[in-house]
């Protein structure tokens, strides 16, 4: 693979200042997670890297994805008269969920007990974390699924942006204030979801079509409690933090523009890929939602990884992800104009492709590129030969 400069040199001058500064004050976290993570950090054997242990995590949500994909890629198999997913694969669900949230906890204890904690480990971290959030919802969904009893695709796909932009909201506190205010919703949500997956196990996806009262569905439950989480916990907690910070006089950043800028890019995402939604001649969220969702959340997670690498390097974030924008708005374009009428679906999985695609390459390439100037190896332990 051929890699490119995508880290520039006021950016890399940046990382060699960079400290850590985070907040965790869930309870949940605090009181339960914190003190269980401990614990297994201590049988983990030291010569482990921790961004393998983050790279391992990061492939269980993948393999999740994937498993529910085999069984359920149209999101059907919860409905009513549709083949069900086999139980042993919601308890793997389950466990991987669970495994996949334990080895994100423990990877930064890892790196502080083999004193090998570098700006690299936690935007490796980070940089997943974004990407892991398509991954997490899209196999949440094959739990209710479409149909009657089940999610419209559509509002899936809302739900979807709801999350993205919660996770977002998190380093945009940190790139106008320094310092990551981990939020409450990803605890209580990780250790919900395992739960879930295990029940629908044991009790079968049925119980989910009973209602919970009058004609208030589990599915409604879960749309509230992603949607309780974003706006009434996430949304005011980041805006109390950064308006903590302004009128304390600490925000990096005192113009309004350039405190709202790391909006411009994912906010542009949002509405070419709604607008395709609205304007499909063959309604593609309908026809293939899975892959509709893998290109949304892909380009969303380049676009914040974009950030974080502003954020933790303390230099400006641009304004438009030109590279991803561009080609995604003649795509658009390609949709709106009439031109691919009959070959929307191949335009979709070519495009989710190169998406896909170009992501890994930015990240492996800004992985070599950051190992390279901490004259390190990303996933060992030992250090690179100066012969």
């Amino acid at each position: 693979m051929a890699f490119y400069e995508y880290v520039t040199k006021e950016q890399l001058a940046g990382f060699d200042k960079y400290k850590y500064s985070a907040v965790d004050t869930n309870p949940l976290s605090v009181y339960v997670m914190h003190p269980f993570w401990n614990s297994v950090v201590k049988v983990l054997p030291t010569w482990l890297a921790p961004n393998l242990i983050t790279f391992t995590g990061f492939m269980f949500l993948v393999l999740n994805f994937l498993m529910l994909a085999f069984f359920d890629f149209d999101f059907y198999a919860s409905a009513e008269g549709h083949v069900h997913v086999p139980s042993w694969v919601w308890i793997a669900a389950g466990l991987f969920n669970f495994l996949a949230y334990t080895l994100d906890g423990v990877d930064g204890k890892q790196a502080r007990r083999t004193n090998s904690s570098t700006p690299l480990g936690e935007l490796f971290d980070h940089g997943l974390d974004s990407w892991a959030c398509v991954f997490f919802v899209a196999t949440v969904y094959s739990i209710f699924g479409r149909g009657v009893t089940g999610v419209n695709v559509t509002t899936l796909y809302y739900i979807l942006w709801v999350v993205l932009f919660s996770f977002i909201l998190s380093h945009w506190e940190k790139y106008n204030t320094g310092v990551l205010f981990l939020p409450w919703g990803y605890d209580i949500s990780q250790v919900t979801i395992s739960i879930v997956y295990i029940i629908t196990a044991v009790v079968g996806v049925e119980t989910w079509y009973i209602p919970l009262v009058w004609n208030f569905h589990y599915r409604d439950l879960f749309t509230v409690m992603i949607l309780g989480c974003s706006f009434a916990v996430t949304l005011p907690m980041s805006l109390y933090n950064v308006l903590k910070a302004y009128r304390s006089n600490t925000l990096k950043h005192s113009s309004l523009y350039e405190s709202f800028l790391p909006f411009l890019s994912p906010v542009l995402l949002f509405v070419l890929s709604t607008l395709w939604v609205l304007v499909s001649p063959n309604n593609i969220l309908q026809l293939q939602p899975r892959i509709f969702y893998l290109m949304v959340g892909t380009a969303f997670a380049n676009v914040t990884c974009k950030l974080i690498v502003c954020q933790m390097s303390n230099t400006r974030c641009q304004p438009l992800s030109w590279v991803l924008l561009v080609p995604m708005s003649l795509v658009v374009l390609l949709v709106v104009s009439g031109v691919v009428t009959h070959s929307e679906m191949l335009l979709l999985h070519v495009w989710t492709a190169m998406v896909v695609l170009a992501h890994i390459h930015y990240g492996v390439s800004v992985v070599h590129q950051l190992s390279d100037h901490f004259n390190i190896f990303a996933f060992s332990l030992k250090k690179p030969s100066t012969d």
